[in-house]
């Protein structure tokens, strides 16, 4: 048996090796049968028996495959992570070691090596951005080595050395290994995938390259990047004095401004993902090469202005040439694509296009670092980008004054962006904070300057909240309590809300408030067993009163009348079953009595009480009626009725509008595809999705019109929408209005997809049509 090992795994690096040990017995598997069907194909009888032999002994041995490849694994990623003698590790082995090498030992390290490359060339997105987590993982465990203890060629080792295990012949060796290999291979990618979602979801932030104390060959300490120091000066160097004169920045000690290596100034933030020092320095010096002349075509901000100049494909050969490799050589050619879509987008002001064109350095340098620029629609990058251009899209002049304030905090932002350490994933995430926050501050400001609708939507939505805070409150109370289910939640979440409506018109105090709790209690009473013939009689009696104290109540707060007769359907049978039950202890009804009482006794939530209540209390039922509007109200706040709307009519088509955008219209080949659906621009799922300062179509008169999204409520309530340019028309929805008008496709998004995602499909379908033309 191995010793205990002093060096421990992070707990998370624990489950990312038990992944792979389950991927290797899956691989186990589809070896065994592949090996089987390999040798049915084989015109060969030698190699159909080294085949079948092969499949014969490892479904004989595959348990003992899988714990020589735990235990190889375990021991080659605890030295691949364990502290480093004070010997330079990365000096290559002499030739005299290697003659102590025996010959099988060093075909099993070109093996491995070969399949580590092979593996690493079909997994190259999934490895760079498992790089990044483990690493963050390995920093705090005193990992000092860079390089990934999971990467296929650890992998493979300890794969190989498995097969040694299995048999002694070299022909079935060498057919295991080879359909090991294949099988495995196929199963990486898949692997690390995961890996890096259980990562994600375990919390691990990825970090990049940090500066670290290492040893010199001469044995005196420096810090470095793990490149050198000299990188980093290099790349000041070549962006030139301009950079020293906008970031202060040194070139003495080991002092560094935004212009060092991303990623590697302690400190500043999370870095997005690892770029090579020299495609940096030149991405910078393109930015401020070009940042005179593109702030010039934004001051312009006129439709008849200057095209907007693609600086990807202006630079393309530059860029090119200080590509690390393939992959980035597609990123490069995949980002100057988008932005050719993206800035010929018909859906995009010129002015708000001239702004997104600034950003074309920084989103190329978020798409050469992070995979997660493409696989995740949520990235900081992406959403920025996207929302600036859905607000340009909600205005119909961009020249009136709220377009123009506007225009002008996207202006300072992108700046700020620019002319930033844009390497930084917190850059982006309080850029857009920022600018979430002053759309809604502005949108606040447009209700204000209507009249007091925000201040009337806000006080209806918190009757509205005190109620659904009273429905749970008694839900509670009367929950454990003995008693057809249909009638407790009939009194917590409808009865309730008589109660509530009564103390509001007429005070807690009042006597029609006192009536009405005790409504609640005889109500809650009646369907109780009858201990005598008495009681029956007294109840028999006195039901006519209840019954019509009920109607009262519910006439109050306006419920439904197929509500009501679904109610008292299953009302009337159950007090017939009270009636015929068999008796229980009068001691117990008399207890029951009294919890019922003190339940509906207790004191209304107060205001003080709402404030402290989560903002969104659970609706406990659908028929829980919105707060009423007089008509008065209702015509100051704009409000539609459900009878405004003829639902049976038939709307007509949108004309013009483009066909809603799917994930596979957006996957990319070569790059990873986005993990989230599509934003919805249609049905139930937009209400939920709805953003202030975003445009819709909306149709409930005679036709559509544009609307723009500026004002929810704090407990998403009440949506205010405007439409029109001189006279600006208030349009207000409840929750379950705008719900509705989505179910039934009368609110539609009106992006048909987000800025990103349909120029990725644009650019998708002119390459399809390039590729037909030239067949």
């Amino acid at each position: 048996m191995n010793p205990h090992p002093v060096h421990r795994l992070p707990a998370a690096l624990e489950a990312a090796v038990q992944r792979i040990k389950l991927a290797a017995r899956q691989a186990t598997e589809r070896t065994i049968e592949s090996l089987g069907l390999a040798a049915l194909a084989s015109n060969n009888a030698f190699q159909r028996d080294g085949l079948l032999g092969a499949q014969f002994e490892l479904n004989r041995k595959s348990a003992v495959f899988a714990l020589a490849f735990n235990e190889e694994f375990d021991r080659r990623v605890l030295r691949e992570v364990a502290p480093r003698s004070g010997e330079d590790s990365t000096q290559s082995p002499s030739w005299e070691s290697l003659r102590l090498v025996e010959d099988r030992e060093l075909e099993i390290e070109v093996a491995a090596e070969r399949f580590g490359l092979e593996a690493a060339h079909a997994c190259e997105w999934e490895l760079r951005e498992l790089g990044a987590y483990v690493g963050a993982l390995l920093g705090s465990a005193g990992g000092e080595r860079e390089r990934n203890p999971l990467r296929p060629e650890v992998v493979g080792h300890a794969m190989y050395q498995a097969v040694e295990t299995v048999s002694d012949r070299p022909e079935v060796r060498d057919a295991l290994a080879r359909e090991m290999a294949r099988s495995l291979g196929t199963l990486l990618r898949s692997t690390y995938a995961e890996i890096v979602a259980d990562l994600r979801r375990a919390g691990v932030q990825p970090a990049g390259l940090t500066v670290r104390n290492t040893e010199s060959r001469s044995g005196a300490p420096s810090t470095g990047f793990g490149a050198s120091e000299r990188a980093a000066e290099s790349e000041r160097a070549a962006l030139g004095p301009e950079v020293d004169s906008r970031w202060g920045s040194r070139r003495s000690g080991s002092s560094f401004g935004p212009s060092t290596r991303s990623g590697h100034a302690a400190g500043r933030g999370t870095p997005l993902g690892d770029v090579d020092p020299a495609m940096m320095a030149l991405m910078r010096r393109i930015a401020f090469a070009e940042a005179a002349a593109m702030a010039d075509a934004a001051d312009a901000g006129l439709a008849g202005g200057p095209a907007l100049p693609n600086l990807i494909h202006a630079h393309r050969d530059e860029l090119r040439q200080a590509a690390g490799g393939s992959l980035d050589l597609m990123v490069i050619d995949v980002i100057g694509s988008l932005f050719d879509q993206i800035l010929s987008d018909p859906k995009v002001p010129p002015q708000i296009a001239r702004e997104i064109a600034r950003l074309q350095l920084p989103v190329l340098r978020a798409a050469l670092g992070d995979p997660s620029f493409f696989s995740s629609r949520r990235h900081p990058v992406r959403r920025f980008v996207n929302r600036i251009a859905s607000l340009g899209a909600g205005f119909d002049d961009i020249g009136d004054a709220g377009a123009q304030r506007v225009l002008g905090r996207i202006r300072e932002l992108v700046d700020e962006v620019v002319q930033g350490d844009f390497d930084q994933l917190e850059l982006y995430q309080s850029k857009l904070a920022a600018l979430e926050a002053f759309v809604a501050e502005q949108g606040r400001d447009e209700v204000r300057a209507q009249g007091d609708a925000a201040e009337l939507l806000a006080a209806k939505e918190d009757e509205l909240r005190l109620r659904q805070l009273y429905a749970q409150q008694l839900h509670g109370e009367l929950k454990g309590l003995s008693a057809p289910e249909f009638l407790r939640d009939f009194i917590s979440q409808v009865w309730s809300q008589a109660v509530v409506a009564a103390s509001e018109r007429d005070g807690a105090e009042a006597e029609s408030v006192r009536r009405l709790r005790q409504v609640g209690r005889e109500l809650f009473m009646s369907v109780q067993p009858k201990t005598s013939s008495a009681q029956r009689k007294s109840f028999l009696a006195e039901l006519p009163k209840l019954m019509k104290d009920l109607g009262e109540g519910l006439d109050l707060i306006g419920w439904p009348e197929a509500s009501r007769r679904e109610f008292f359907g299953r009302l009337l049978p159950a007090h017939a079953e009270s009636l015929k039950a068999q008796p229980v202890r009068p001691l117990d009804i008399n207890l029951l009595a009294r919890e019922v009482d003190g339940a509906l006794q207790r004191p209304l939530p107060s205001r003080e009480a709402l404030r402290a209540a989560p903002a969104n209390l659970p609706v406990l039922d659908e028929v829980i009626a919105e707060p009423s509007f007089s008509a008065e109200e209702a015509a100051r706040v704009g409000l539609v009725d459900e009878s405004q709307i003829d639902w049976n009519g038939q709307i007509d088509i949108v004309i013009g509008e483009d066909a809603p955008v799917t994930t596979a219209d957006t996957a990319i080949g070569g790059l990873p595809t986005p993990s989230e659906p599509v934003e919805p621009t249609e049905g139930r799922a937009l209400a939920e999705h709805v953003q202030v300062g975003f445009a819709y179509r909306m149709h409930i008169g005679e036709a559509w019109q544009k609307v723009r999204l500026v004002h929810v409520s704090a407990g998403r309530t009440f949506f205010v929408f405007h439409h029109g340019t001189r006279h600006k028309e208030t349009v207000s929805l409840t929750q379950r209005m705008l719900v509705r008008l989505c179910e039934t496709g009368r609110l539609r998004a009106y992006e048909n997809a987000y800025l990103l995602e349909r120029a990725t499909a644009r650019a998708r379908r002119q390459l399809a049509a390039m590729g037909s033309a030239g067949a």
